[in-house]
């Protein structure tokens, strides 16, 4: 900004301000009727940036705008209003009420002052009316009604005099103008608001041989911030984008009581933005409140995939004499693809959920289950956990234990034998991959079947179990702690 440019402003907000004290400004009031366009970025974590442009006339001088139909969950202190004409329009004032009109609302701003009380005579249908001071609304109403005090209201009606300003229908941000020139003027109100929110859900369909799948991925959105966004241009940011925490000063007592401050779908265009990727809707779509509506992400087929049997140890047992380890253990069930351009993929994937489905004999798709994905950029792969095998199961036994030395807190030694024996149902011959997470500094003595070192903290083999059968993992390992 111009040192120019701000001493115009700032001229411009003493003028309109030197009379402000000549009469009350009038007020404007704005509807989604003049609304031309309004554009829609929304984050991951319930946060979103709406910019609602208008076209309304405004008369010269000091006015009020009384922008109706904003965001409900408004962050009041991000609003910025920016006229086409910039010189033109400068906010003085401005006060976003979301207290909305509701006869509880109307009763509690009424409290102190007087209404009129009308009752119907049960026989006659005869009406009396009545003045009537509000003394409490909490709970229902207490009035007071010439020298006696009445509660409830049965057989009668409260008319009101009028509405209290800051008391809307619908959420309200009040803004003090001083304008320059009058005439029809193109605003733009820009702010952040909580209520709105976006998850991205997939569907995979598991081809019969399992080894290749077809992905759908769709954005669920979510409205509950207290407004409408019709024939919004939509735009979705996935990433982990820092917010700052509000500060909760240190509580201080006073009176006794705590006071704190307080068709085949279309792929979404997508980009980078700093670290994060922005999706872009390429068509408008309306956002209505109180709605949960999902949009076509992406449609990828023939995506090559990899099912995986994992039976997962532990490392206790390699401190102590355990014997018996576990029978019928389950061995898990994943299935992994790479999110890769010759995969037909190649787009980052938001986080979210995959839920995977397969037809059965009969053609009928089944669900075989589900895993939830963190962001994936490109050229990641994608692993998914989906249940537990059925027909294939182990038993691990610890079939030797010795403690070869060590009587201080650090040089203890201990070498242990195991066999683990995984038994197929299946008419297939399977592999199951066994990983081991071996504590301290580990030898592996000896083995029937080759392992792999794949971390200092883990071995891992891979062992071939024939159909309607069973093989056996044998091995020996030295540990010191």
């Amino acid at each position: 900004m111009t040192i120019r440019y701000f001493t115009g402003i700032v001229l411009l907000v003493l003028l309109w301000s030197a009379g402000s004290g000549m009469a009350a400004a009038p007020e404007k009031v704005s509807t989604l009727a003049d609304q031309k366009e309004v554009a829609v970025t929304i984050y991951n974590e319930n946060l979103a940036l709406v910019k609602d442009k208008r076209s309304l006339f405004l008369p010269a001088g000091e006015i009020t705008l009384a922008f109706r139909e904003v965001s409900g969950m408004m962050r009041p202190e991000t609003a910025l209003l920016q006229s086409s004409s910039r010189q033109d329009v400068v906010v003085l004032e401005q006060n976003f009420d979301f207290d909305l009109l509701t006869p509880q609302k109307l009763l509690e701003k009424y409290v102190g002052r007087t209404i009129a009380v009308v009752k119907t005579h049960p026989t006659t249908g005869e009406e009396t009316e009545e003045e009537a001071i509000v003394l409490s609304s909490n709970n229902g109403v207490v009035l007071k009604v010439g020298d006696r005090i009445e509660t409830g209201l049965s057989g009668g009606r409260l008319i009101f005099g009028d509405v209290p300003e800051n008391l809307r229908d619908k959420p309200t941000l009040v803004m003090q103008l001083a304008n320059k020139t009058g005439g029809e003027k193109a605003l733009e109100l820009s702010y952040l608001t909580g209520g709105l929110s976006w998850q991205a859900d997939y569907v995979a369909e598991l081809g019969t041989d399992e080894s290749r799948l077809n992905l759908l991925g769709w954005v669920t959105l979510t409205n509950t911030s207290g407004t409408s966004y019709k024939n919004a241009r939509l735009q979705l940011v996935a990433g982990d984008v820092h917010q700052v925490q509000p500060v909760f000063e240190k509580r201080v007592r006073e009176q006794g009581v705590d006071i704190a401050y307080a068709a085949e779908a279309p792929r979404m265009a997508q980009e980078s933005l700093l670290d994060y990727h922005l999706y872009t809707l390429d068509r408008t779509t309306s956002i209505l409140e109180n709605q949960t509506k999902q949009v076509a992400l992406l449609q990828a087929n023939n995506i090559a995939s990899a099912k995986e049997y994992l039976l997962q140890g532990q490392d206790y047992y390699y401190r102590n004499r355990s014997g018996d380890l576990g029978s019928k253990i389950k061995v898990a069930v994943y299935l992994s693809f790479e999110n890769r351009k010759t995969q037909n993929l190649g787009l980052p994937l938001p986080k979210g959920i995959i839920r995977v489905y397969k037809q059965d004999s009969s053609g009928s798709v089944q669900f075989v289950g589900e895993d939830r994905i963190d962001h994936t950029p490109e050229n990641e792969s994608v692993r998914l956990k989906l249940g537990y095998a059925f027909d294939i199961t182990a038993e691990r036994k610890q079939t030797d234990f010795k403690k070869l030395a060590g009587f201080g807190e650090y040089n203890y030694v201990f070498e242990s034998a195991y066999r683990i024996e995984l038994k197929n149902g299946k008419d297939e011959d399977v592999m199951v991959r066994v990983k081991e997470p071996m504590p301290g500094d580990w030898e592996i003595l000896s083995e029937n079947h080759s392992h792999k070192k794949i971390s200092s903290a883990e071995a891992e083999w891979h062992i071939t179990v024939p159909a309607k059968d069973s093989a056996e993992l044998l091995y020996r390992v030295k540990v010191r702690f």
